[in-house]
C-alpha cells in the first residue's frame, strides 16, 4: 500500500519519517542545535526581497525618498 515518506534529519543527516515526534528532526538535541543556528546569524536569507506587495508598508522601501516633517 502506501510508503512511509523518509527525509534526513537537517542537522545531522539520520533518516527521519513524517510520524517520528521530533519531526523534520530526529531527535530534540538536533532540532535546538538547528535553533541555535538560527539565533547565533549562521542561516541567512541571502537575496533580498523584491516582491512589491510584500514591501508594500515598510521602512526604506526601494526608490522612496525618506519624507522630512518640514515637507
Amino acid at each position: 500500500m502506501g510508503r512511509k515518506k523518509t527525509l534526513r534529519c537537517p542537522t545531522c543527516g539520520s533518516l527521519v519519517t513524517a510520524t517520528d515526534e521530533e519531526f523534520p528532526f530526529c531527535s530534540d538535541r538536533c532540532r535546538k542545535i538547528d535553533l541555535g543556528k538560527w539565533a547565533s546569524g549562521v542561516y541567512k536569507i541571502s537575496s533580498p526581497v523584491l516582491d512589491p506587495d510584500v514591501l508594500e508598508g515598510t521602512e526604506g522601501e526601494p526608490g522612496q525618498r525618506e519624507r522630512r516633517d518640514d515637507e
